[in-house]
């Protein structure tokens, strides 16, 4: 890879990785060839292959970039300073905000998994090293709320945020949002009162109350 004097990318990768993201994203992957992406960066064939080998060098790049942005939103809540609960709350507010966004199109991640279904394959590699990482964030975070029950009440979390992130695109993104930031939210207040999973105790009326299924449904998965 070749880099600007100053240690910067070069504008004419970064035009080809901006370019390959936009397209990526909003009309997938495998619908956007080669040819479409020099003509639109305007460079030539040879420029691209002398900053990207090969067209999954460049998704592999389009990943990357968007795991940078997801671990700089997390870093942000992080870095607020605020109290542990709290900190939940904002990286859920700013997972809402990309939902309500102009050309929101769904998680890039889990539309790039649904391209690439080989597990082999260098995409669906980063794609659940990506996943492995939220999900690890999330459970930290909310073992900082209470250790008790951290990990089950992790996976609640990426679960809603995975079904806002598709019904974003869908839906009404203000009511995807509101219904998210909901579940968010009591999520946060069970498992910061109970820690979310086990038998309830005597005088235990709201973890009894969240662990009780619906009538009729079945328990969510884990």
């Amino acid at each position: 890879m070749r880099s600007h004097p100053e240690g910067r990318p070069s504008e004419a990768r970064s035009r080809l990785l901006n370019t390959a993201t936009r397209l990526f994203y909003a009309e997938g992957i495998h619908a956007v060839g080669i040819d479409r992406i020099v003509s639109e960066a305007q460079v030539t064939r040879a420029t691209l292959y002398r900053h990207f080998p090969g067209k999954e060098d460049l998704v592999l790049a389009y990943l990357n970039e968007a795991d940078r942005i997801m671990r700089s939103q997390a870093d942000g809540a992080v870095a607020a300073g605020l109290p542990p609960a709290d900190t939940v709350r904002a990286l859920s507010t700013s997972i809402a905000q990309g939902i309500r966004s102009p050309g929101f199109r769904g998680c890039a991640f889990l539309n790039a998994a649904a391209e690439y279904p080989d597990p082999e394959s260098p995409a669906r590699k980063a794609v659940l090293a990506h996943r492995r990482w939220f999900l690890e964030t999330v459970t930290q975070l909310l073992t900082e709320v209470r250790e008790t029950g951290a990990e089950p009440a992790a996976r609640h979390f990426v679960m809603m945020r995975d079904g806002a992130m598709a019904a974003g695109c869908l839906f009404d993104p203000e009511l995807v949002c509101e219904t998210f930031l909901h579940g968010v939210e009591r999520l946060v207040q069970v498992h910061a009162a109970t820690g979310g999973i086990g038998p309830a105790g005597p005088g235990d009326t709201v973890g009894a109350s969240a662990r009780r299924p619906a009538p009729h449904t079945a328990p969510t998965p884990p």
